[in-house]
This record gives C-alpha cells, sequence and structure tokens, in this order.
C-alpha cells in the first residue's frame, strides 16, 4: 500500500505561479512511477506529468515549458513548479503511483488538491 498526500493548491492569477507536492508513505520502494493528473469539472481526468523507472519525466503538451515535476527522494516527495499558469489550468491536481505484482499494476491517489486561476 502506498499513501498519497498533495499540498499547495490554491487561488491565483493568470501567469503566476504555485508549487504542488506530493508526499508518499507506505510501500514507496515499490512505487514503479508516479505522476500528476488533473481533473476540470464536467472533464475527464487529464495526464499532466510524470516519472517512471529511469527518471524520464513526460509532459503533457499543454503544460510543457510552464511546469516542471521533480523529486526528492529522500523525503519521497514529488514536486510540480507550474509557471505562467492560465485559466484553463484550472482543477483538482492529483498524485498518482503505480506498483505492478503477479496480479497486475496497482493505482494509488492523492485526495486532490484544488488549483483556481483567475483571469
Amino acid at each position: 500500500q502506498v499513501q498519497l498526500v498533495e499540498s499547495g493548491g490554491g487561488l491565483v492569477q493568470a501567469g503566476g505561479s504555485l508549487t504542488l507536492s506530493c508526499a508518499a508513505s507506505g510501500s514507496t520502494s515499490s512505487v514503479k512511477g508516479i505522476g500528476w493528473y488533473r481533473q476540470a469539472l464536467g472533464k475527464q481526468r487529464e495526464l499532466v506529468a510524470s516519472i517512471s523507472s529511469g527518471d524520464n519525466i513526460n509532459y503533457a503538451d499543454f503544460v510543457k515549458g510552464r511546469f516542471t515535476m521533480s523529486r526528492d527522494n529522500a523525503k519521497d516527495t514529488v514536486y510540480l513548479q507550474m509557471n505562467s499558469l492560465r485559466p484553463d489550468d484550472t482543477g483538482v491536481y492529483y498524485c498518482n503511483a503505480w506498483t505492478t505484482s503477479w496480479s497486475g499494476r496497482h493505482d494509488y491517489w492523492g485526495q486532490g488538491t484544488q488549483v483556481t486561476v483567475s483571469s
């Protein structure tokens, strides 16, 4: 089991910045990858950025050049630095981690943190 707790959301004006944090606990040594998703009201949850084995970071096209994902292994924490925020970045941001076992992939989710960007 992996527990994830996000923090750092809030209200910011367009063009501003926020940094989200996701602290992991539990069986963190079994985590194969970790990522950030977001869900706007009335829309499907979408991938924002993720880190998998080999420290490769993948970004969604709509955040490339604006968002940066990083991690601190000593703290079992990942971050999402969000710059040049736009109103369409508004949504609930979720941290996701996945492990694998003989039965397949197992996904774990945090409770989410609200990001609201005003115009």
